[in-house]
């Protein structure tokens, strides 16, 4: 099969011809229909997460936002009947441990990555293998279209998880979401579905266009506005409820802190780059006086995607609408680099493998 493999940082990917997947007992065969490229993927193909011990190896098979139609099963799987869509997560957990069956497999001890280890080759391929099918797969409804559904894959879904499960918004709400590529402009249209007043940060005036287009009530740039903190104070009468870091930088980590009221909540969706290596200061002692929560964000668990996706068929979510660009395997090295002088916008999709 075709796939498209790393075989070294910010060169571009190399199209091989590899062996098929094996299943395994527990696990299923999916044929890829359409994956998303996320800016994981480019922190990846970078190299970058030495510092946390999460670097990708080179030879890694890359691609984590699939979705597909079940090919193949295993000897112990039974919740499949082998040829059914499914939608499938990036943290493929073992189903079985505390953080699993208490719904927290996001952060499971034993999961895989998909596309970022060894043992979890990627899905910018042919083919693509799910272990610990029964927990980790979501059968898909026909109504969703392939590219809608991997548009969910980790951005939209991380960015549900951090507005719905951790920061736990209200209709009402003043959500301010700083850097609003794939992540952020998920971020903005769930927000904004579900009751929200998002004020959108961002540096580039055509994505803010977009962020206003699928949900944002107020925008920020950033490069034109000397105090974005107090900017965002005004807009919402004295600072956000809640705001989300879609980036990973010092800058945008710390004025979204900044930006919020007393007792807020940030969500940390954004991971660093080799400029912080895993470190960005904080206004501590403003955190600590005005008692704001500072919440961690990883995807999330395989157990919540039936709840995303009843809102995506119901029509209340419209992940399909944030797809700017569908693209071929060959095109994916090309995009990666468009992400190093953020030159993408919005979210893009393979859908010819």
């Amino acid at each position: 099969m075709r796939a498209a493999v790393l075989q070294e940082y910010g060169e571009p990917l190399a199209i091989e011809s590899v062996a098929p997947p094996d299943v395994e007992n527990h696990g299923v065969v999916v044929s890829v229909k359409a994956c998303g490229i996320c800016r994981s993927d480019w922190h990846a193909w970078q190299g970058h997460g030495e510092w946390a011990d999460d670097k990708v190896p080179r030879g890694q098979i890359l691609g984590h936002e699939p979705v597909g139609r079940i090919v193949e099963t295993g000897d112990h799987v039974t919740a499949f009947e082998g040829s059914e869509r499914v939608a499938i997560p990036f943290n493929l957990g073992c189903g079985v441990c505390d953080e699993c069956v208490t719904g927290h497999g996001n952060i499971c001890p034993d999961d895989r990555a998909l596309g970022f280890e060894s043992d979890a080759p990627g899905a910018f391929a042919e083919r693509v293998h799910v272990p610990n099918a029964a927990y980790n797969l979501t059968k898909l409804g026909e109504s969703v279209a392939p590219v809608d559904a991997a548009a969910l894959g980790c951005r939209y879904v991380t960015a549900f998880n951090a507005l719905v499960r951790r920061a736990d918004i209200a209709a009402g709400e003043w959500v301010a979401v700083f850097g609003c590529g794939g992540v952020g402009l998920s971020a903005v249209q769930i927000a904004s579905a579900l009751g929200a007043r998002v004020v959108a940060v961002d540096v580039d005036d055509a994505t803010l266009d977009l962020a206003s287009k699928v949900g944002a009530t107020e925008t920020v740039n950033g490069a034109e506005t000397d105090d974005v903190p107090g900017a965002i104070a005004a807009l919402t009468d004295g600072g956000a409820h809640v705001t989300m870091d879609a980036l990973g930088r010092q800058e945008t980590c710390h004025d979204a802190v900044e930006s919020l009221r007393r007792r807020g909540r940030h969500v940390q969706v954004g991971l660093t780059t080799d400029a912080e290596r895993g470190e960005i200061a904080l206004p501590t002692d403003a955190i600590a006086r005005g008692e704001i929560d500072f919440l961690g964000v990883r995807g999330l668990s395989p157990t919540g995607y039936d709840e995303v996706l009843r809102l995506v068929e119901s029509g209340v979510l419209d992940p399909g609408r944030l797809v700017t660009r569908e693209v071929g395997l060959d095109d994916v090295s090309e995009r990666l680099a468009a992400m190093s002088e953020y030159e993408t916008n919005g979210i893009e999709v393979v859908t010819e493998l």
